[in-house]
């Protein structure tokens, strides 16, 4: 029975202390959070085509890169934020960098007709599906 609640698992660690009161003290500060991993990308395959969805809040359309390299297409995203506030006799000045990065294999795709479009922090990319002839066997004769 005790299984089944949850609890938080606290260290004995003598440092564990002030990590908790890093935590506490400047979560405040990020108030826009960068993103520290890949982002969701939904991949449909509608046929004649597969459509992908990456989402990327907080992006603009300046801060993505698609690339295409031997069979592989690569989605970067890129943020520098800089602010500064100046009030009586302070100056708050802070600076955040955020990069996110995902890989794909897109073999079997008509490169030349790829088409991506990006509206309200969602990046649309169509990858048209070349025609895949099937594989044929063939008998031969031995002489």
């Amino acid at each position: 029975m005790f299984e089944l609640i949850p609890f938080k698992k606290r260290s004995n660690d003598v440092f564990s202390i002030f990590d908790e009161f890093e935590r506490s003290m400047f979560d405040g500060f990020r108030s826009v959070p960068m993103p520290r991993s890949g982002f969701r990308t939904d991949i449909k395959d509608n046929g004649q085509e597969i459509v992908m969805e990456a989402e990327l809040p907080g992006y603009e359309k300046k801060d993505i890169s698609l690339e295409l390299n031997d069979g592989y297409l690569t989605i970067s995203a890129k943020k520098d934020e800089e602010t500064e506030d100046k009030k009586d006799n302070y100056i708050r000045r802070e600076r955040r960098y955020g990069a996110v990065s995902r890989c794909f294999d897109v073999s079997g795709i008509n490169e030349e007709a790829i088409s991506a479009d990006f509206k309200d922090g969602v990046l649309k990319i169509t990858l048209p599906k070349t025609e895949v002839k099937p594989k044929t066997s063939k008998l031969i004769e031995i002489k």
